[in-house]
């Protein structure tokens, strides 16, 4: 059977306590472990056992130099469910300090973010399938910024996202 999706992710942190609490202001999620150091997060409405690991490395740690001098891990993504939920988080991200950008890439409306440690996020709603036809596959083929609320008039704000799109081969 092939990979089905992506179950949980590990990031090492300056202050696990500090990241504790920026995932759950930003994002909702939940400590379901945690020990001397670490700690294990599961996002709301998850069947995880948990989405987010968080281990501790110091206040004297270097940034990640992925992608400026070193091959690396350049983002994860979590998906929601609803523009309005896209929405509502655009907004907390904002109040936090956290977001670094918005973008329509067509099929996938999505938000970029960064946590205290610089590492970067993004948090992302699908087109659901009986919207996607071949003007917005082709649309794919360059970034707009982001417009909530056309999407929002266009698709509907409780509208439920899609489960991703395959790319014609």
């Amino acid at each position: 059977m092939p990979v089905q999706r992506l179950n949980h992710a590990v990031l090492y942190v300056r202050d696990v306590e500090r990241s504790v609490a920026f995932y759950r202001e930003a994002l909702g999620f939940e400590v379901v472990m945690g020990m001397p150091g670490a700690a294990f997060l599961q996002a709301p409405g998850s069947t995880n056992d948990h989405d987010l690991g968080l281990f501790q490395i110091g206040q004297d740690a270097g940034p990640s130099p992925a992608g400026r001098t070193a091959v690396g891990l350049y983002h994860l993504a979590w998906e929601v469910d609803t523009l309005d939920e896209l929405e509502r988080i655009s907004a907390r991200l904002s109040e936090l300090g956290a977001l670094v950008g918005a973008s329509d890439h067509a099929t996938t409306k999505a938000l970029y973010a960064r946590d205290p440690d610089g590492l970067e996020f993004e948090v992302s709603w699908l087109v659901p399938a009986e919207f996607v036809d071949e003007a917005l596959l082709a649309a794919r083929s360059r970034i707009r910024p982001l417009d909530l609320a056309a999407d929002r008039a266009r698709y509907g704000g409780q509208t439920r996202g899609g489960v991703g799109v395959s790319i014609p081969g």
